[in-house]
């Protein structure tokens, strides 16, 4: 797919990718694992909102949220995002929480691609509760509590440049179906 000098040909279109391609969604949609592929894909670096921030603030995202509150990370998140922004185009996985704050959505369409990568609840489901390390759902429904954020985040989520529905199949798949799907605007 690609060449000698980092470009590639992707359904008839022919170039460098010129801006960060921005994955949105719940947790559990699989922004880090399609991220990783659409970055191979693309021959362009990948990365994680949460993995910059715990480097920034030497904390996990659960320690971060225990220790100094939801309102702390997302303030954190958003001078984050905003400093990786300021590099050559890359693909970033957000945080669940990341494009529902108004000033992050801003920077986030202003300087990438965004794309929504929208799953349903029952496959959410069975994606986060394989690990424990998710802040929001440490309560005593999981369920009800990733229903609401859908209820919440979803007309938000809308807002994205692409919606790309996620199902169990090849992170792969759903990398080529975004490289499809990308504006021209995306490349050189």
């Amino acid at each position: 797919m690609g060449d000698d000098h980092g470009s590639a040909s992707f359904g008839g279109r022919r170039g460098r990718l010129r801006r960060t391609v921005a994955l949105v969604g719940l947790m559990g949609a699989g922004k880090t694992t399609v991220g990783r592929a659409l970055a191979r894909r693309l021959a362009v670096p990948f990365r994680d909102a949460d993995a910059e921030i715990e480097k920034a603030a030497d904390l996990s995202v659960t320690e971060i949220f225990q220790r100094l509150g939801e309102g702390e990370f997302r303030k954190g998140e958003r001078r984050v995002i905003a400093r990786l922004l300021e590099q050559p185009a890359f693909v970033l996985a957000t945080g669940g929480g990341a494009y529902v704050n108004s000033d992050t959505r801003a920077v986030l369409r202003q300087q990438a691609i965004t794309v929504w990568l929208r799953a349903d609840l029952d496959l959410l489901m069975r994606r986060v509760l394989r690990r424990n390390t998710r802040p929001l759902l440490q309560n005593g429904d999981p369920r009800a509590t990733m229903s609401r954020l859908m209820a919440e985040r979803h007309p938000v989520y809308a807002q994205a440049d692409l919606v790309v529905d996620v199902h169990d199949g090849a992170a792969t798949d759903i990398a080529c179906t975004i490289i499809d799907r990308l504006p021209e605007r995306a490349f050189q």
